[in-house]
């Protein structure tokens, strides 16, 4: 509603914000969420995530999480195809000026929010004992939002008799001397083949190298595979393997590239985000 608000926008429903140009409600929606520390004290947790607009566990459209609902056979497991990026944080740290200024203190507040209770803040700083405050601000974030839901959804599907296929992108964005590393995002231009268009040229170049080319002609086809025939032409993500696709150049079918993390969530669900 407060971003349908400053947008002009007669409700906050999606018929009202259909008519808006979408670069603009882009760039507003960049904007909005920078000032999200300002609602801390009504919008809790969720003004530090970077991103107001997420699905809200209300008990009647949404009645619970999907992790729970999957393994507790409350749903039935189908087919899946999910994946993430291995540097999912690295685009929000860069675009927002912080990346190279995280502190100690800006470590040990994320670690607080993020990480499972209660004694994840340890857990990390045991499991990656060489990290400075960057490397643990990134990849908490990483994984609370991003890595361990996709990861713990591919576990959740195949308990519930479903079928998962899980990837992580690895191939880093050439834009800004690799800055960017393998970030959120960049797999929708590869996915899609757009990789002429705005998004694609401010993350891969103006002329897409070849490994992109490979790539996205590799991501494509395992999804036209596996919308045709279920499969996505790699070993399936099951609870005792952990097989996962890593994507980069010379892509392979390995168990899965974040196992310190991995185990550091088992046994915790990612928490909904309450909105007071």
């Amino acid at each position: 509603a407060a971003f349908a608000d400053r947008l002009g926008a007669a409700a906050p429903t999606a018929e009202a914000l259909r008519d808006i140009d979408p670069w603009h409600l882009a760039a507003e929606l960049t904007s909005f969420n920078a000032g999200l520390h300002a609602h801390r004290e009504s919008w809790g947790r969720l003004t530090e995530t970077g991103t107001a607009l997420c699905p809200v566990v209300d008990g009647e459209v949404l009645p619970e999480t999907p992790w729970p609902a999957l393994t507790g056979a409350r749903a039935s497991g189908t087919e899946l195809l999910v994946g993430h990026t291995r540097d999912e944080f690295r685009y929000f740290s860069v675009v927002s000026g912080r990346y190279g200024t995280f502190t100690e203190e800006d470590a040990h507040a994320a670690l607080e929010l993020l990480a499972p209770q209660p004694d994840g803040a340890r857990a990390y700083r045991a499991a990656f004992p060489q990290a400075g405050p960057e490397e643990l601000v990134e990849t908490v974030y990483s994984d609370a939002l991003f890595r361990m839901p996709s990861q713990q959804l591919a576990e959740a599907n195949a308990a519930a008799g479903g079928t998962s296929y899980l990837f992580e992108l690895c191939w880093v964005a050439p834009a800004l001397g690799g800055i960017l590393g393998a970030c959120h995002s960049l797999d929708v231009p590869l996915a899609f083949g757009t990789l002429n268009s705005p998004v694609a040229t401010q993350l891969i170049g103006e002329e897409p190298p070849p490994e992109a080319v490979a790539l996205s002609r590799e991501l494509q086809e395992a999804w036209v595979r596996f919308v045709t025939t279920g499969d996505a032409g790699w070993s399936a993500h099951r609870p005792a393997g952990h097989l996962t696709r890593v994507l980069e150049a010379g892509s392979k079918t390995l168990p899965y590239p974040e196992q310190a993390s991995r185990q550091i969530w088992e046994g915790h669900y990612p928490a909904p985000f309450d909105h007071s």
